[in-house]
């Protein structure tokens, strides 16, 4: 490279109005985009000018920009991609954090408000409601341990279910809540 570039701003200046054109032009058709084109142009000659004094003497200039430029819009381009990975990796995990915390309070508020319907039904019906819907127990299991028929057990279950559904229904923040949801 020609020594006389590296060694003060004038010969740089020089330099840079003899390249510029030349390099902007090959970094354009890599990057297609002026404007990015124009920012790694101003890159690599800030950093041309920064390492200067590690720069080879007695090398020709055009080739050697030519790399430079062709290395340092790779680089461009790897940290776009890397970028763009982060972003879509940070978008769905808040979107799905996101999603979590709203199913979550979609589920408190029902758990809450079916809790509310069965304390509201008689002694019997929530003893056995919970025994079945609760603690999973089978009609049969419930109807020996409480000491009534299986029918009995049907019966109180098909009432429980009937009152449960109709207090959820009249909720209107567990229609909203239904409705949201489905969205």
């Amino acid at each position: 490279m020609n020594t006389s570039y590296s060694d003060d701003l004038k010969s740089f200046n020089a330099l840079y109005d003899e390249y510029s054109a030349r390099t902007y032009g090959n970094i354009l058709k890599m990057v297609k985009d002026p404007e990015t084109a124009q920012e790694l142009l101003q890159d690599i000659f800030v950093k041309l000018w920064e390492k200067r004094s590690l720069i080879e003497p007695g090398k020709p200039w055009g080739p050697y920009l030519f790399q430079v430029a062709k290395h340092h819009v790779y680089d461009h381009f790897r940290k776009e991609a890397l970028s763009r990975k982060l972003e879509a990796h940070l978008g769905v995990s808040n979107e799905e954090t996101y999603t979590h915390i709203e199913e979550e309070l979609i589920y408190k508020e029902s758990h809450k408000l079916l809790w509310t319907a069965i304390e509201k039904l008689s002694p019997q019906r929530k003893q056995v409601y919970t025994l079945c819907k609760i603690e999973g127990k089978s009609y049969f299991e419930v109807s020996r341990l409480l000491g009534i028929s299986i029918s009995t057990v049907s019966d109180h279950m098909l009432k429980a279910n009937r009152f449960i559904r109709s207090q959820l229904l009249a909720s209107e923040l567990f229609v909203a809540l239904v409705i949201f949801h489905a969205i």
